[in-house]
């Protein structure tokens, strides 16, 4: 077993040998029963033979640190147990699963390869404490599943054992576990507390010099939202071919902030991407049932029944053409597809919903998949490193089907995608897809008037924005 790194703090070098001798007596008195409890633990709270082969191939990382703000934010909304009511704040009662007086807090941060087991260690606790905590409540279940970065806060008292843990799951989100009283009930009630952020919105803009992700870092931009721009409009462009310079775009947005601070950013509200001099408008639309989606200004669905690339936009290593010489074979050789090259790995999508035709393996294609989509279409995915769909299975659009790979008759990591119509091949980047679905009319005039908003307000962003910029270049005219 790995060693970990650990620190904490306790009130007084007297009390901590108190402590560590009441530790060594306790352990000769439930040593029996903790051998039980540590039987059921190993079952249903230890890693899985996967996670527990890489807590053996990476070292337990744990920091315990003092901490005065045990809370990472001051709840607005809790969830206690397992109800599902969520209660104001200003409703708790005053005693709710405040930070318990007199208890030695230590923090520790998850670290790759470590469990709710040997974070308990670290603090001396046994596993029959876990086996106490995990059977409080099913709002425990969060415990199981933590991730690398996230904080376990233990609240000790005087005799080491645990009066209360708190889990930062995020900066708006934490669950609270306080030891009740020695009764008939759980050892600990829970509580799960949510914070909601401020939002405001943000309007960026920016032309394209080489690539969408540098413009957008140039317009401080978030990759996530960057990422989002491309989802938005991938059924219009293909972001790994169409892609030129002096394209733009601008997007209105939410941000988020917690105690004057940004911690992220929410949805597109609304956004214009300028393609080859083709202007392409969406603007995000929450119907009557509380379902969101996005649609051009006149009311059609950005979604279509295919999308222009099925990755992740990147670069291609050879266009479409028809009499292309063959980088293996040396000859002139119909290139039917287009080859897009990214890392191995990488995840392909389906490009739109249809049925699993033939899922195998040939020396020509490698690892290949293809998917008959109905009205004459189909697409194929050849050279994937894995498959991960089988003959005969129903697929949604942007599922994943497979990885990128090189295998078959393949020069390095590609993929080489097809689209074919009634069984002739077309280029993928240029061939008529089918139209978009119109929203429903019964929601025609309740569209019309949000849609009238945003883009209104998408417009005095911009005009603001470009007489910002024209003041920041002519400082003299604000003499």
């Amino acid at each position: 077993m790995s060693q970990a790194r650990f620190t904490s703090n306790t009130k007084s070098e007297t009390i901590g040998r108190q402590l560590l001798a009441a530790k060594h007596s306790r352990h000769h008195l439930v040593i029996l029963g903790s051998l039980a409890a540590a039987i059921f633990i190993g079952l249903s709270v230890l890693p899985s033979e996967e996670v527990e082969a890489n807590r053996q191939a990476a070292a337990i990382d744990l920091t315990f640190q003092e901490s005065t703000n045990l809370l990472s934010h001051e709840p607005t909304a809790t969830l206690t147990d397992a109800n599902s009511a969520t209660t104001p704040a200003e409703d708790r009662p005053e005693n709710s699963s405040g930070p318990a007086d007199k208890l030695t807090w230590s923090t520790a941060t998850v670290r790759s390869g470590s469990n709710l087991s040997t974070m308990f260690q670290q603090v001396s606790l046994s596993a029959r404490d876990v086996y106490r905590l995990m059977s409080s409540s099913p709002l425990t279940k969060p415990l199981t599943r933590m991730r690398p970065g996230e904080e376990l806060l233990f609240g000790l008292n005087e005799s080491g054992s645990l009066g209360q843990l708190i889990y930062n799951k995020s900066r708006l989100e934490s669950y609270v576990f306080t030891k009740q009283p020695e009764t008939d009930g759980p050892a600990f009630s829970a509580e799960h507390v949510v914070r909601q952020p401020d939002v405001i919105n943000a309007y960026r803009e920016s032309t394209i010099e080489d690539s969408l992700f540098l413009a957008g870092e140039r317009a401080d931009l978030p990759h996530n939202t960057i990422m989002e721009i491309a989802n938005i409009f991938g059924w219009d462009v293909d972001f790994a071919l169409d892609i030129r310079k002096g394209d733009k775009f601008s997007v209105l947005y939410e941000e988020k902030y917690l105690d004057g601070e940004k911690i992220g950013t929410g949805n597109i509200l609304v956004a214009e991407f300028t393609n080859q001099g083709n202007t392409f408008q969406a603007v995000r639309y929450e119907d009557s049932k509380g379902i969101a989606s996005y649609y051009t200004p006149d009311g059609m669905s950005m979604r279509k029944a295919f999308l222009r690339a099925p990755l992740d936009f990147t670069r291609i290593s050879s266009n479409f053409n028809l009499r292309r010489m063959h980088p293996i074979h040396k000859s002139i050789r119909a290139h039917r597809g287009v080859d897009y090259v990214a890392p191995r790995g990488t995840p392909i999508f389906a490009s739109g919903e249809g049925k699993v035709i033939a899922s195998a393996y040939s020396k020509a294609n490698g690892n290949y998949v293809f998917i008959q989509h109905g009205q004459g279409y189909t697409t194929k995915y050849l050279h994937l490193d894995k498959r991960t769909v089988k003959q005969g299975q129903h697929v949604k659009q942007r599922q994943v089907i497979g990885t990128l790979g090189s295998t078959g008759y393949s020069t390095g990591p590609h993929l080489h995608y097809e689209f074919l119509v009634n069984g002739v091949h077309q280029n993928p980047r240029t061939v008529s897809l089918p139209k978009a679905q119109p929203i429903d009319p019964a929601e025609k005039a309740r569209f019309v008037s949000a849609t009238k908003t945003l883009m209104t307000r998408l417009a005095q962003n911009r005009q603001s924005f470009r007489v910002a910029l024209l003041t920041d270049n002519n400082p003299s005219q604000t003499d």
